[in-house]
């Protein structure tokens, strides 16, 4: 099951995000050749575009015609596509660190053009983004700004820990907080702020955004246990392959699980092929699938928790239906898991 977007209650939701894509590919435009080519790489790749859908649902949040396609300003637009573009920065980077082969089923950007080039493209994007945001006023700016110095600090908590196998689930939330969900948190805030929601409820918007993003992360770190090469776009196992030690690892790590020694014995430096398959079907054999997955529940009920007071407009509506679709998007094996945990 995919995920899904808070824009499906809108009367048009496609030409919506056509709306954001057109501007997305303007934005990568560069006055180079060359640049343009690798900034814009990714882009046609595809994504799920969840961020600037985020943005808009969320400044349409208090609009009871909310669903009209004239809804949609420009401003929102821009907002989402301010955030887009930090999010493909952030991924340029993140697969320099990864040495990764490939995103979103194509060649990674660091893999056809090299390091150097992919970290240069991945600023240029970050810049754009920070230009985009200043045309929105200097509240939108300063807090996108904030935000990709939290999505630094996030990576660079996990990147303290890698292959270290007292990590713990506050030194992981921690990180997980600042890498994903403060930018689904500034996405939500960043659409309030373009439409002026009262305090309140923007407030309210950006609990939620928090919420979802370490929900969201959480289940992408089960996905990247218990899902296939073709279901993620990119190499299963990766995780364990490169040392980040994700929360169900973490918890049978800390267990008295009948398999523990023998998964701490395999982890704490980088694993072939092999090691990685023995290690990755010792963690899915593990309780602590189900129990993470439990965990991301609790945080999707915190999300729908911030949104309650509010009223049922169309945007708000999606966006509780995002939020609780989150866990639908997992594939049965940990599905069942979680079932079973909950139990």
């Amino acid at each position: 099951m995919a995920l899904l977007s808070p824009l499906q209650t809108r009367s048009r939701p496609d030409d919506d995000l056509a709306r954001v894509e057109a501007a997305l590919r303007a934005a990568a435009v560069t006055g180079d050749e060359f640049l343009t080519e690798v900034t814009s790489h990714l882009i046609p790749a595809g994504g799920k575009r969840l961020r600037p859908a985020f943005v808009i649902a969320s400044a349409l949040a208090l609009d009871p015609d909310g669903a009209a396609p004239a809804a949609v300003t420009d401003e929102m637009v821009r907002g989402g596509v301010a955030v887009e573009l930090v999010h493909l920065g952030s991924l340029y980077h993140d697969d320099v660190m990864d040495d990764a082969e490939t995103r979103r089923g194509i060649e990674a950007v660091n893999h056809r053009w090299g390091n150097l080039k992919a970290i240069l493209a991945g600023d240029f994007l970050l810049a754009k983004a920070s230009e985009l945001a200043a045309s929105l006023g200097t509240e939108v700016a300063a807090l996108l700004a904030a935000t990709i110095g939290r999505l630094c600090e996030g990576q660079v908590r996990e990147l303290q820990l890698i292959y270290d196998r007292s990590r713990t689930e506050e030194q992981y939330l921690l990180a997980i907080q600042g890498k994903t969900a403060e930018l689904y948190a500034t996405s939500c805030r960043i659409g309030g702020l373009v439409s002026g929601v009262d305090s309140r409820s923007l407030e309210r918007l950006t609990s939620f955004g928090l919420a979802y993003g370490v929900a969201f992360q959480i289940v992408d770190d089960v996905l990247d246990l218990v899902a296939t090469d073709e279901e993620l776009g990119k190499p299963s196992g990766n995780d364990l392959r490169e040392g980040v030690y994700t929360l169900p690892v973490i918890r049978m790590l800390a267990d008295s699980h009948p398999s523990r020694e023998m998964l701490a014995e395999l982890l704490g430096e980088p694993l072939d092929d092999e090691r990685r398959d023995r290690a990755r079907a010792i963690v899915v054999d593990s309780p602590e699938i189900a129990t993470s997955v439990d965990t991301a529940q609790g945080y999707v009920l915190d999300a729908l928790d911030a949104l309650a007071p509010l009223d049922a407009t169309p945007a708000v509506i999606g966006l509780r239906a995002a939020a609780s679709n989150l866990l639908g998007t997992l594939p049965p094996i940990a599905s069942r898991a979680g079932a079973a945990g909950r139990s």
